[in-house]
């Protein structure tokens, strides 16, 4: 293995998964493993309320772009940027392509949740004791309340709801609510 640093390529948008697979056809009918060690889009699972149902899908984190951990030479470079639909490597003012640092290519596999860092990651809290909510799905959509308790490792929280004149408790997910400018 050589000098293996990753890349950023441009692609056309929402051609990147037809550039992956070129690219990994190119490794194999090329036999360049030793050259290009991986070919990612880097994608991150959202979740979503669709129909009161918590459906998770893969969302890509940078469309137009598939990242490649290689061993950068003009050949290289020329047969890449020879592929279909495939613009070119992202770079410096001469030219030519840069590679991504370290910290770049560790934070974008920290998003994706792909890169396992030492220190545990904890979950950003949308939420804070005490803010206004306005409830946006499941039955009590459209109402209003305020947060009484977070359950981060839950990914749910309690909202005093006014029903009927009286402040009732309701346990709700993140993705049910949303806060109140």
């Amino acid at each position: 293995m050589g000098d293996l640093k990753w890349y950023a390529l441009q692609t056309y948008s929402g051609h990147e998964n037809k550039v992956q697979k070129n690219l990994e056809k190119l490794v194999q009918q090329r036999k360049l493993e030793e050259k290009i060690s991986q070919v990612r889009i880097p994608t991150m699972e959202v979740a979503e309320m669709k129909n009161g149902k918590k459906k998770v899908t893969k969302k890509k984190l940078m469309p137009g772009y598939v990242l490649v951990e290689m061993d950068m030479d003009e050949d290289l470079r020329f047969m890449i940027q020879s592929l279909p639909s495939v613009s070119t490597f992202v770079g410096s003012k001469d030219g030519g392509p840069e590679p991504l640092s370290v910290d770049e290519v560790k934070n974008l596999f920290a998003e994706t949740g792909e890169y396992k860092s030492e220190e545990p990651v904890s979950p950003r809290l949308l939420f804070k004791v005490g803010d206004n909510l306005k409830i946006i799905d499941g039955p009590f959509a459209n109402f209003t309340g305020v947060v009484d308790e977070i359950f981060p490792d839950k990914g749910r929280l309690r909202v005093k709801v006014e029903i009927f004149g009286r402040s009732t408790p309701v346990e709700l997910d993140y993705l049910q609510v949303k806060t109140e400018p």
